[in-house]
């Protein structure tokens, strides 16, 4: 038995079963109106996109920052996707949010690094900033991406786009510096630090690295959605509880070595259960308490605390 606990493919195992049990729960208590095969579609492609999110986040949460500008991120990505789109068709929909992404990220990072303040702190301000060049690119209007480029927002485009991230985010980790940098400095930034490792720089880095992801969300989004209005007052920031809730999911089975994975399979999971109490009609406020208690318990039963450790 220990032996299989300690099988890599021990949590993902776990995830899907967790994917079947609230399936099944939610489908028994709404069968009309839960989790038939079209609508497993529908929330397959919101989770993948904030599955996108989810893997961009990672970078900065696994060293022990946050970043509070990713909704902020996405909306003002979003309206630069859209109105480039206009000028240079399916080329400006993606390269120009993969550049706004990379550097509202590589900016969040330099500040943090910069300030020596808590990321909290920073990616909130910086929020209100990017918040307000939303609002001054659409002059307070809602921005509509054109038919003609909304490929992205349905199977497969969006699948292929999604997994290009999955990958990418999966190869850094797994074979480049930066991603063995990146669990040393979350591991013990001291140690790492002694060890000649330029924390400051993989940090900015992955704030970059974040950004870019969100970039790609961004596209999703815009092509999901197919329309941004801009955000003001903070208003954004709640784009960024989605994606976050996925990151925890890697971050609490990356002890099996596919983080990436549980992102993906864990933010279906938060789909399905979003989903599953609207289908019962339940409040929002009471969707809210059940779901953020239900993934405190799923990533407590699923981290094994190590004594002595200061939690912060």
């Amino acid at each position: 038995m220990k032996k299989i606990k300690q099988s890599q493919f021990y949590g993902i195992g776990i995830l899907l079963l967790l994917v079947v049990a609230f399936w099944g729960i939610f489908k028994f208590l709404a069968p009309a109106t839960f989790g038939s095969p079209d609508k497993l579609l529908t929330y397959a492609k919101s989770a993948l996109i904030y599955a996108v999110g989810g893997c961009g986040l990672y970078f900065i949460c696994v060293m022990g920052p946050f970043d509070f500008s990713v909704g902020a991120n996405i909306v003002l990505s979003s309206i630069i996707a859209c109105n480039f789109s206009m000028r240079f068709g399916y080329v400006g929909l993606v390269v120009a949010p993969l550049i706004c992404g990379a550097l509202i990220g590589l900016c969040n990072g330099l500040v943090y690094i910069k300030l020596h303040i808590s990321s909290l702190i920073v990616t909130v301000g910086l929020s209100l900033i990017y918040e307000a060049l939303s609002v001054y690119a659409t002059n307070g209007k809602n921005v509509i991406l054109s038919t003609s480029y909304r490929a992205f927002g349905d199977y497969p485009a969006n699948l292929i786009l999604a997994l290009f991230a999955y990958c990418l985010c999966g190869f850094i980790l797994k074979y480049t510096k930066i991603g063995t940098y990146t669990y040393a400095i979350g591991s013990n930034e001291v140690v790492a630090k002694n060890m000649g490792v330029n924390v400051p720089k993989y940090k900015v880095i992955a704030f970059a690295l974040a950004g870019f992801f969100f970039g790609i969300q961004s596209i999703l989004t815009i092509s999901f959605g197919t329309s941004m209005t801009s955000a003001s007052n903070l208003s954004s920031m709640s784009r960024n509880f989605t994606p976050l809730m996925g990151t925890f999911f890697g971050l609490a089975f990356k002890k099996y070595g596919h983080p990436v994975i549980a992102i993906v399979i864990g933010e279906m999971i938060i789909q399905l259960m979003f989903n599953g109490f609207v289908a019962l009609g339940a409040p929002t406020t009471i969707q809210n308490v059940v779901t953020g208690a239900a993934l405190l318990i799923i990533v407590t039963l699923t981290t094994k605390p190590v004594k002595g450790v200061v939690v912060k």
